[in-house]
Order: structure tokens, then sequence, then C-alpha cells
């Protein structure tokens, strides 16, 4: 399908490694984790992105049928009807002796009006699907090249040939780049034209002089290389599956001595917190997925709905996925007039993608106007339809004719919720 702003975009998946260091006798990206290879895990959250048209993975040459294989008998209720180079909508090429010039193969699969290219190391099978959102919706901000990144936590040194240090970079200044990396396609064809080699292609574009952005990164877009990166996969694919032998107590283990938990088996809380001004004209107030009619509505870019908004800012928060405004810029002309319910099935799905179950949420509205009381149930249960389910608690308060609220020209709404992984 075409972007919401009229743009193409299609993904090329690298999968073209024969991953030497796992010594798994396997191309790397058939390596399970949770049972599933890493390339099945990469394209579930590509499929998962709404945006992309089409997907091209670009295999270790020779290996074409396997994939193929493994991709059709993994993912059959997705992609299926194996048929020369493809498996449903999925182009399989083969790739070549370095990355670039895989990525190079990938590209030449793409169709000729794809606009915005994102490229994905199949190795980082674990990326959110908010991610590769976040990396398009950079694109179509203005970059030539995004890359996500994560903060440099150790200090790095600059060394010679000879091991002597030259330079101790300034570690706030760095970022580990992941990807999946994202493109205008004219930028990333001109940059691989000039038949250069780099370990990424943010570098090459950013050689041929173009404005390389970085996005924050996420942690679950590890990138698989040895060993222990798998068992580091395997950990957040399935936490609660954690070895056994770590976390069992010995039998002669002395109180207080046990090994703590692995923390993403703890439960998360998030807090959400939105405000919207009353407007001026006679629209007719939506609040906690329930209209209102009779009472004033108020300002937004969607339907305005505090409660909804607070509460998909409290879940995103909980799963560490962003915000509010992560999820749903204002240049998505797609969520101009979108319902409170609407936004929060949107970001079920992000969490659902991501790995995280709801436990429950609860949401304060605050305001003067109007009175929750005898529609709370009905509040309450409209609001768990449109999470799936999920418990939900609402309740309502006001400032006593203090501040903005106090002073009737606003609602607010305080949300809190518990999340856990799956």
């Amino acid at each position: 399908m075409n972007d919401a702003h009229g743009v193409s975009v299609g993904v090329v998946v690298v999968a073209a490694g024969m991953g030497t260091r796992l010594a798994a006798g396997i191309p790397k990206a058939l390596v399970e984790i949770g049972g599933e290879p890493l390339v099945v895990h990469a394209l579930r959250s590509v499929r998962a992105v709404g945006r992309v048209r089409q997907v091209v993975v670009v295999v270790p040459a020779g290996h074409r049928a396997e994939f193929a294989g493994v991709l059709d008998g993994v993912l059959g209720e997705v992609l299926d009807d194996v048929a020369g180079n493809t498996v449903g909508d999925v182009v399989l090429v083969d790739g070549g002796a370095e990355r670039t010039d895989s990525v190079a193969a990938g590209l030449r699969a793409l169709a000729p009006d794809v606009e915005i290219v994102l490229v994905h190391d199949a190795a980082r099978a674990l990326a959110p699907a908010t991610l590769f959102d976040a990396v398009i919706d950079a694109v179509l901000d203005g970059a030539d090249a995004v890359v996500p990144g994560l903060a440099v936590v150790d200090t790095v040194k600059q060394v010679d040939g000879d091991g002597t240090v030259v330079a101790t970079p300034d570690r706030s200044s760095l970022r580990a780049v992941q990807t999946p990396q994202g493109f205008r396609r004219s930028a990333l064809d001109a940059a691989h034209a000039h038949g250069l080699q780099a370990t990424d292609d943010a570098a090459l574009v950013e050689a041929d002089g173009g404005r390389v952005v970085v996005v924050p990164g996420h942690p679950a877009a590890l990138k698989v290389t040895v060993p222990a990166d798998l068992d580091a996969a395997r950990r957040l694919l399935a936490p609660s599956e954690s070895t056994e032998s770590e976390n069992t107590e010995p039998d002669n283990a002395e109180p207080g001595n046990a090994e703590p938990e692995d923390s993403m088996l703890l439960p998360r809380t998030g807090i959400g917190v939105d405000v919207h001004a009353y407007a001026d004209d006679d629209r007719t107030l939506s609040l906690a997925c329930l209209t209102w009619p009779g009472e004033r509505g108020i300002e937004g870019h969607s339907d305005g709905d505090v409660a909804a908004h607070a509460v998909c800012d409290a879940l995103l928060s909980a799963a560490g996925l962003g915000d509010l405004g992560t999820q749903f810029g204002v240049d998505r002309p797609e969520m101009k007039g979108a319902t409170g319910a609407a936004m929060l099935a949107d970001v079920v799905r992000t969490l659902v993608a991501a790995g995280w179950r709801i436990g429950n949420v609860s949401v304060q509205i605050v305001g003067n106007s109007p009175k929750v009381g005898p529609r709370r149930e009905e509040a309450q249960q409209a609001m768990s339809a449109a999470l799936g389910g999920v418990p939900v608690s609402v309740s309502a308060t006001t400032t006593d004719h203090l501040g903005f609220l106090g002073h009737g020209e606003g609602i607010g709404a305080i949300a809190n919720a518990l999340v856990t992984k799956h």
C-alpha cells in the first residue's frame, strides 16, 4: 500500500550473511530463537508496519530455495504460493560478496515507484514496528537518510595502528546505530552509484553529502552476531523462559542471597497526562470513548478525547515505546478527527507487536464538567472494548475552581497503566 502521504515505501531485509561467528552451520538469518528463524521474526515486524508496500529479502547466493521453503512453511498463513523468486508478496534475491553489494541487489528488485526505502538487517530481528514507523516519519520530514541510534554508555578511545590512544571522543555526542535505516530512494540510489563499500548505507549517503538524521533507537533492535547475542535475543523474546538454572535457588541457598530476577520479568507502569481547551464552535464533546450531547466540545487534531489520549501515553510510557507524539504526529493526516477508541486500538497493536501485554489501566478525568458519575460504567466498558477487553477504571475530580481547568477553560485527564512482557 502507499503511505498516507501518498509516498510508496519499500523494505530491503538483508539476510545474506552466513553467520560464521555463530558457527551454526546455516545462514545466520535461519538460526532460530523462540522456535522461529531470525528472518521470520524480522518479517513479522515489517508486516506490522501498515505503510510498507513491498518487501525484498536478500539471501545468501545458492540458498534462495531454502529461504523460500522456510518462509512458506512458517509464515504460510500470510505468505503463500511459492513461485520462482517470490513467496507471496515477498521478493527473494541473491546477495553479493559484501553487505553493500547485497543492499544494491535488493534495491534493484524494488519497484521503480518506491520513493522511501528502509534497509533492515535480519540479524536485528526483534526491532519493533514502532521503530520502522519512526524512521519513515523522519524521512517524510525531509531527511535524506535516517538511522536509529542508542546513546553510547561506555567511554570510547580512538587508537592508531599500534594501539596507542590518540583521542577520547565525548560520548555524549556518540550514538550506536541500528536498523531499520530509512532513505529517500533517490539519495540512496545516488550514493550506491559511486561503487563504494560501507558497513551501513547511511555512511554512503553521508559521504555523498546527504543529510543524515538520528532518531531514538530501541533496545530490542540488538544485532545477533555471536552466541551471546542469541541468548540476549531469546531473553527479550521470552523473558519468562530465561534459563531456569540461573533463576532457581539451590537447596542450600541462604535467605536473601537468591539471584535477582531479570528486570524484564517485572510488570512495568506508566503515567500519561493530557489537557485540551474547549472549542469555540459547536462540536460535540468526545470523552472516554463516548460522545456527550449537550456538552461543550474541545479542541484537538483528533477528536480531542483527553481520557483516551492520557491512556495512550500511559501505555506507551510503560512499554518504553515513546509517547503520543511518537505514535500520532500531527503530520499524519489520517489521524485528523480520529476517535479516542481508534487511537487506543492503534496503541494496543503497537504494544502487542513489541511483545507487551496490558494488565489494566485507570484514568481520572479532571474538570468541572461533564458529570462522569452517571456514565462511569458505560465509559469503562467503552474504553475496555477499545483496548481489547482490558480492565479499565474511570474516575473524575475537579480542582476546586483553581487554575486552567478549575476556571472552566478545558478538560484534562491523568492515566496510569500496567504492562508485562509476554
